[in-house]
């Protein structure tokens, strides 16, 4: 348990941009759905 804090500790920048990364991707998977779901409404 001990390594796993030194890597966090040095590598915080990058856990940090990673966790940003996620949410960026989360962000445009969620938009997608829903431009989907807008177009599908519209067709109809």
């Amino acid at each position: 348990m001990n390594s796993l804090y030194d890597f966090l500790e040095t590598n915080s920048m990058y856990v940090v941009l990673l966790i940003v990364l996620i949410i960026w991707i989360g962000i445009f998977v969620y938009l997608k759905s829903m431009d989907s779901k807008i177009k599908k409404l519209e067709q109809d």
